[in-house]
C-alpha cells in the first residue's frame, strides 16, 4: 500500500487525505495546531470547488451551515451610505455556497476514512527526499518513510524554502495587507454585512456565530512581511486613525477582550514547479490566490481531486507532473485576475475612491448586479479553464 505524509490539516491537507485514503493510500496528517482552528472566517465555493465538494459528498454536510447573506451596506468614513449590494442579485442561478472555513474543515475531518492517522500539535521537522522513498522526522521524535510528502501548511510554509524557494523569491506581495479578528457582537447585523470604506482601506463586519462578530480589514501598504503579535494592534491603530468612529470602537472592543488579530500580506505564491522528487506543495503553500480571488479553498479541493486521480494510474513522479499540467493554467489565470481586481476592491487614491463611489451611487442597481454577476462568472471561468471543464464533464 503506498503511503503519504501530509503536513497541514487545513482545507488542502484534509482534502488530499480524503481523496488519497479512498484510493488505497495509507495516510498520515500532522498539524501544528492543538485543534483544527475553531475561529474560522467566511469563504465561498463556486465553479470547480463547488463541483469537487459535490463529488466528495461534503456539500450536503456543509449546506446546513451555509450563510444566506442578504446585503452588504457600504459606508464612507463619515458614515454616509455609498451603496447597498443585494447578494441575490449577483448569485442568482450560480452554484455557490458561502460558509465559515471552520465548517468546511470540520466536515472534511469528520468524513475522513477510518485509518487516517491525524496527529495534532505535531510538525514535520526534517525530510530526506530519496529517489524511491522519503524519510520524514516529526516533532514527536518519530521517523517515518513515505512514497510522497505533501506540504499543505499555508502561504508561509516553513519547509517550502528547503525544497523549492525562499519566501523572498516566491512570495509576491500585492501591495496590500489584511487583518482578521472576532469580537463581541454589538452591531446586531444578523444576516447582513456592513462595510466601511475610505481611500486605501476597507473593513467588513459580519456575524460569525451567535454573539460574535468577525472583522476583516484590507488596506494598501508599501510594507510587507510578518507582523509580530505584540505589534499588530498598533499597526491597525495607524491604519484606522481616520476611519469611521464605529470602526475604531469595534477595534477597541476586540483589543479589550484580549483578542490577537491575524495580520499578514495579500501575497501570491509563484513557483515554477510544485514538486521535487517525493515532496510536493499543495494549496496556499503552492499557489496562494489571496482572498480577493474567492477561489482559494475551491482550488484546494480541486487540486486534491486531480492529484488523487493521477496517482491512481501513474507512478508518483509522472502523476505529480500531470497534476501540475492540469491545474497550473487555471491557477495562473486566477492569480492574474487577483492582481487586476485588487485596485477595484480597495482603491488606493482619493480620486480613484471617489470615482468608484460615484459609479456605485449613480449607476442603476440592475447594472451593478449585472457587473458583479459578470465578475463572479469571470472568476469561475478563470478557475475552470478548458482543462478543468473537461475534467468536470468526465466526472
Amino acid at each position: 500500500m503506498p503511503s503519504v505524509i501530509i503536513s497541514g490539516a487545513g482545507v488542502a491537507g484534509l482534502a488530499a487525505a480524503w481523496w488519497l485514503a479512498r484510493t488505497g493510500w495509507q495516510v498520515q496528517v500532522v498539524e501544528r495546531g492543538a485543534d483544527l482552528r475553531a475561529g474560522g472566517y467566511m469563504m465561498s465555493l463556486s465553479g470547480p470547488g463547488f463541483v469537487s465538494a459535490e463529488r466528495m459528498g461534503i456539500l450536503q454536510k456543509i449546506l446546513p451551515y451555509a450563510y444566506d447573506v442578504k446585503e452588504n451596506v457600504y459606508r464612507d468614513r463619515q458614515g454616509r451610505e455609498v451603496v447597498r449590494l443585494r447578494f441575490h442579485e449577483f448569485t442568482k442561478g450560480l452554484n455557490h455556497v458561502a460558509m465559515r472555513r471552520t465548517d468546511l474543515v470540520a466536515a472534511l475531518a469528520q468524513d475522513l476514512p477510518e485509518g487516517v492517522d491525524l496527529r495534532l500539535a505535531t510538525t514535520v521537522t526534517a525530510i530526506e527526499n530519496g529517489a524511491e522513498r522519503a524519510r520524514v522526522t516529526l516533532s514527536d521524535g518519530t521517523t517515518h518513510e513515505a512514497d510522497l510528502v505533501l506540504l499543505a501548511d499555508g502561504m508561509r510554509s516553513p519547509l517550502r524554502s528547503t525544497f523549492f524557494a525562499p519566501d523572498e523569491a516566491c512570495l509576491k506581495p500585492m501591495g496590500y495587507r489584511f487583518a482578521v479578528y472576532d469580537l463581541e457582537d454589538r452591531l446586531g447585523l444578523g444576516v447582513d454585512f456592513a462595510s466601511y470604506t475610505e481611500p486605501g482601506h476597507i473593513v467588513e463586519y459580519y456575524t460569525l456565530t451567535q454573539g460574535r462578530l468577525a472583522a476583516l480589514h484590507v488596506w494598501c501598504s508599501d510594507v510587507s512581511g510578518p507582523v509580530p503579535a505584540d505589534e499588530r494592534w498598533s499597526v491597525l491603530a495607524q491604519v484606522c486613525a481616520r476611519s469611521n468612529t464605529i470602526v475604531r470602537e469595534q477595534m477597541e472592543i476586540a483589543r479589550a477582550e484580549g483578542v490577537v488579530p491575524l495580520v499578514d500580506d495579500l501575497s501570491l505564491v509563484e513557483l515554477p514547479t510544485w514538486h521535487t522528487g517525493r515532496v510536493m506543495v499543495l494549496g496556499d503553500a503552492a499557489h496562494c490566490l489571496t482572498l480577493i480571488s474567492g477561489q482559494g479553498a475551491g482550488m484546494a479541493l480541486t487540486s486534491a481531486a486531480i492529484l488523487a486521480d493521477e496517482l491512481a494510474h501513474l507512478p508518483v513522479p509522472e502523476a505529480l507532473r500531470a497534476h501540475d499540467a492540469r491545474l497550473r493554467p487555471s491557477i495562473l489565470r486566477l492569480q492574474a485576475r487577483s492582481r487586476k481586481m485588487a485596485g477595484m476592491f480597495v482603491p488606493r487614491s482619493a480620486f480613484a475612491f471617489g470615482l468608484r463611489n460615484m459609479f456605485l451611487r449613480h449607476v442603476p442597481r440592475k447594472w451593478i448586479g449585472r457587473y458583479f454577476l459578470n465578475a463572479v462568472h469571470s472568476e469561475i471561468a478563470a478557475a475552470q479553464g478548458p482543462e478543468l471543464k473537461q475534467d468536470q464533464r468526465a466526472a
